[in-house]
């Protein structure tokens, strides 16, 4: 039988590309998002590769829209096979340039959006004891460059989510994998907030810089959810930083840290001298 797969923020960038991939497997695929013309593209696009397509209009603010997208798959699929949290905007700024309504911004989409999503088809992956859940987050999330700090939050609070939503669905034979990729080239920057004209074009500039395709990323995600693995970088360089930062005394691996990202993000400061 073909994956049954929902995917939030599926009308573009990492989100269409995850559809388009299991399109290509054959899966029946429902794409969630707030842009309806986009959707519809995209819902066109998953038939052409060899998919089932169904668009639905889904804003993840709203608990009541993912638990309906939830039971409208009960109803026209029988359930959901794996469902995919990747809605998210982006923000950047150093600590006294976001005003508190940014932080709240993004929390309530990056990270409140992933545990609604997760509220509304837990239940229903726990009920059939099979499933899986991807939640993308992003390397930020486990190393946090200086000018982006609302959003290092939000990916790092979603990665700890991950590892506590992996332990408690176990024994239930639901996998759960955390998705955290570096920059790639999409549309990430359309939802950018930040009072910093500098640090939105740092953060468009490492975007077009990214050396990996969101088709890429896509492919590393089917895979793992193959494979069931938890922890998802796919980014070969970002995997020596996870492991430098893991093993690294933790002055030195900060010192480097400035080191690496005193050009690249705003906010950022040479090391302080040796005393």
């Amino acid at each position: 039988m073909s994956d049954r797969i929902f995917i939030t923020g599926g009308a573009s960038g990492l989100g269409r590309e995850i559809a388009l991939r299991w399109a290509r497997a054959g899966a029946r695929v429902c794409i969630a998002d707030l842009h309806d013309e986009r959707g519809t593209a995209v819902a066109a696009e998953i038939g052409q590769a060899g998919g089932t397509a169904l668009y639905l209009h889904c804003d993840v603010t709203q608990s009541d829209d993912l638990h309906a997208a939830a039971q409208r798959l009960v109803v026209e699929w029988g359930g959901v096979d794996i469902v995919v949290n990747n809605a998210g905007v982006a923000t950047a700024g150093v600590v006294n340039a976001e005003p508190i309504e940014q932080w709240q911004w993004i929390l309530n989409i990056n990270l409140l959006g992933v545990v609604r999503g997760c509220q509304a088809f837990a239940p229903l992956l726990r009920a059939q004891r099979r499933g899986h859940i991807v939640n993308i987050a992003s390397m930020a999330g486990l190393v946090h460059p200086p000018g982006m700090g609302s959003y290092n939050a939000s990916k790092a609070a979603v990665v700890a989510f991950s590892e506590t939503l992996y332990l408690e669905l176990a024994n239930d034979n639901v996998g759960v994998s955390v998705v955290c990729p570096s920059f790639f080239q999409t549309n990430l920057a359309e939802s950018l907030r930040t009072t910093d004209p500098k640090a939105a074009a740092a953060v468009q500039r490492l975007l077009r810089k990214g050396r990996i395709t969101a088709s890429g990323v896509a492919d590393s995600i089917f895979n793992a959810v193959q494979s069931n693995q938890f922890l998802v970088l796919p980014h070969a360089d970002d995997r020596k930083t996870y492991l430098m930062k893991c093993y690294l005394p933790v002055r030195t691996y900060l010192k480097k840290m400035l080191h690496l990202t005193r050009k690249s993000f705003p906010g950022a400061r040479a090391a302080p001298k040796e005393a």
